[in-house]
C-alpha cells in the first residue's frame, strides 16, 4: 500500500491504463459468461450496487424480485407447483455455489435416512460423468464425498446413463447429469437416466435420486428444445441448477439452484437469523453479495419474456452453423460438437503432422480471437479440440470473420517447418489408434505434456 494519497484522477488513470491490455470480452470466445447487456440494464445495476442483497429488511423489494426470478424458473423448469404455491430456490453467485447447495441436500438426505435405518453413513458417493465442471470435483473434496466418475470415449464425451447406473450403489447420494457439456455442448440423456434408475431402485430397494446440471443449458433448452423431457417432469429430478450469468443473459455473479419440493431441501440446512432487523432464513455458502445481478436477472426475465429469450438462443444456434459450415468449407476440421445442445462449435484439426490445436489457438489471438485449446477428460485425453462459444453478441458477421482468420492462421502455418511436438503428438495418435484397434494392453505414451494421451 503506498504511504501517500494520490489524485483521484491519477489513481483513476493508472487503473485504466493498465486494465488496456486486458483482452476484448466480446472476443473471448473461450467464456460462456454474457459480455453483453441493454444500458437500461447497466443503469438499474449502478443504482443497486451499494445494497447488501442479504440485507432482507432494509431490501424487501430487492428480496421479492429474487423471489419472482426463482418462482419464473421454477415454472420454466416445469416444477409441480400448486396455482398460488411458491417455488423452492435461492440466488447464488453462480452454479458452483448452487451445485454445492444441492449436493449437501443431497448429502443430508441421504445421512438421515441412513441414520433412520439404523446403517452406515460415512461413505458418501457421488456419480457423474468425467466431463463435468470442476466445481463437481470442488464439492467432492470440499464436503468429503467419492467422486465416482465414468469415463469417456473417443466420439462421445458425454456421460453414459447405463455406465453411471451400474456404478451406482447405496451410498450414492445422487447422479449429477449435465445439460450441456463445457468440452463439446452437448446434452446427457436426462431421461434415458431416469427409466434406468427407476428400474434399478426398484429392484434394490434405494431411492437414488438426479440432479441436473443445467448450468449453460437451462436458458437454452426450455426455448430450443421445449420437447425434450430433461427436468421436473422426470420424477427422480430432485434439484437443478442454472447460471444466469451464461445464458440467462446477466454479467458474472448469479446462478440459482431449484428444488423439486421443501421435502428436497432438509429443513436443518436453512439457518434463520435475527440480527440484521427481523428473523430471516438463509441457506447459502456466501452472506454478503451485491444486489445489482438479482435485479438484472429480473429485468431481462420480464423485459424479454419467453419470446425473447426464444429469439435470442435461435440466433445463438444460427451463427453456430454459420460458423460450423464455414469451417467445414476448410476442409481441414472434424466438428466435435452437437448440432443440438448449446450454440457452440468445438473441433479438432483433421492432420496434425505438422501443427496442433495449440498453435492454431496461440496465433489467434494476434488476430484479437481468444479460442481455447484442450484436451479431452479419460479416456479420450489423445482428442484435443478448439471452441468457440456462440454468445448473444456474436454475430453473424463475426463468425465469418473468425473463419477468415482461421484461414488466415492455417496459411501462416502452412508456410512454417513443422513443429516437432506436433510431429511426435501426431505419431503418438496413430501408435495409439493402432494399439486400441488390435486390443493391446493399456499403456502410457511418452508425449507431450499438453496432450498426455493415454490409450
Amino acid at each position: 500500500m503506498p504511504e501517500n494519497t494520490i489524485p483521484k484522477e491519477a489513481a483513476y488513470q493508472i487503473i485504466n491504463d493498465e486494465l488496456m491490455l486486458d483482452g476484448n470480452p466480446r472476443l473471448n470466445l473461450a467464456s460462456f459468461v454474457t459480455t453483453w447487456m441493454e444500458p437500461e440494464s447497466d443503469k438499474l445495476m449502478m443504482a443497486a450496487i451499494n445494497k447488501n442483497y442479504v440485507d432482507m429488511d432494509e431490501y424487501p423489494v430487492t428480496t421479492e424480485l429474487q423471489n419472482r426470478c426463482v418462482n419464473m424458473i421454477a415454472h420454466l423448469f416445469k416444477a409441480p407447483l400448486g396455482e398460488s404455491e411458491a417455488a423452492v430456490g435461492v440466488g447464488t453467485v453462480g452454479s458452483s455455489e448452487a451445485i454445492m447447495l444441492a449436493g449437501l441436500a443431497f448429502k443430508r438426505r441421504w445421512q438421515n435416512k441412513r441414520k433412520a435405518e439404523g446403517k452406515p453413513y460415512d461413505k458418501p458417493n457421488i456419480v457423474t460423468g468425467a466431463n463435468v465442471q470442476v466445481c463437481w470435483e470442488k464439492f467432492a473434496r470440499y464436503f468429503e464425498v467419492e467422486l465416482k466418475e465414468v469415463n469417456l470415449r473417443e466420439g462421445y464425451y458425454v456421460m453414459n446413463p447405463e455406465k453411471a447406473v451400474e456404478l451406482v450403489d447405496e451410498n450414492t447420494i445422487c447422479v449429477a447429469a449435465i445439460l450441456g457439456s463445457t468440452l463439446n455442448g452437448e446434452f446427457e440423456d436426462v431421461k434415458l437416466l431416469n427409466d434406468l434408475l427407476i428400474k434399478k431402485n426398484s429392484e434394490t430397494g434405494w431411492d437414488v435420486p438426479i440432479h441436473v446440471d443445467a448450468a449453460s443449458g437451462g436458458f437454452i433448452a426450455p426455448f430450443l428444445y421445449p420437447e425434450l423431457e430433461w427436468d421436473f417432469r422426470l420424477p427422480l429430478v430432485k434439484s437443478i441448477n442454472v447460471s444466469g450469468h451464461k445464458y440467462g443473459l446477466v454479467y458474472a455473479g448469479i446462478g440459482w439452484v431449484i428444488w423439486r419440493s421443501k421435502e428436497d431441501l432438509p429443513e436443518e440446512l436453512i439457518f434463520h437469523i435475527n440480527y440484521l432487523g427481523t428473523e430471516q432464513p438463509t441457506f447459502t455458502l456466501n452472506f454478503s453479495k451485491g444486489s445489482s445481478q438479482v435485479i438484472a436477472q429480473y429485468y431481462q426475465l420480464i423485459r424479454l419474456g419467453f419470446e425473447g429469450y426464444k429469439n435470442v438462443m435461435e440466433n445463438c444456434q444460427e451463427n453456430a452453423m454459420v460458423l460450423k459450415e464455414g469451417l467445414e468449407r476448410t476442409g481441414r476440421f472434424t466438428i466435435v460438437s452437437k448440432d443440438n445442445g448449446i450454440p457452440l462449435v468445438a473441433f479438432s484439426l483433421k492432420d496434425h503432422s505438422r501443427h496442433d490445436e495449440f498453435e492454431l489457438s496461440h496465433h489467434l489471438r494476434r488476430f484479437g480471437w481468444i479460442v481455447p485449446a484442450y484436451t479431452m477428460p479419460a479416456d479420450a485425453q489423445h482428442i484435443t479440440v478448439l471452441r468457440v462459444v456462440i454468445r448473444e453478441d456474436f454475430s453473424r458477421g463475426l463468425a465469418e470473420r473468425l473463419v477468415l482468420d482461421i484461414e488466415k492462421v492455417l496459411r501462416e502455418l502452412d508456410a512454417l517447418p513443422p513443429n516437432g511436438k506436433s510431429v511426435k503428438r501426431s505419431a503418438d495418435v496413430a501408435n495409439c489408434h493402432a494399439a486400441l484397434a488390435n486390443g493391446h494392453v493399456a499403456k502410457k505414451l511418452e508425449t507431450d505434456k499438453k496432450t498426455n494421451a493415454i490409450c
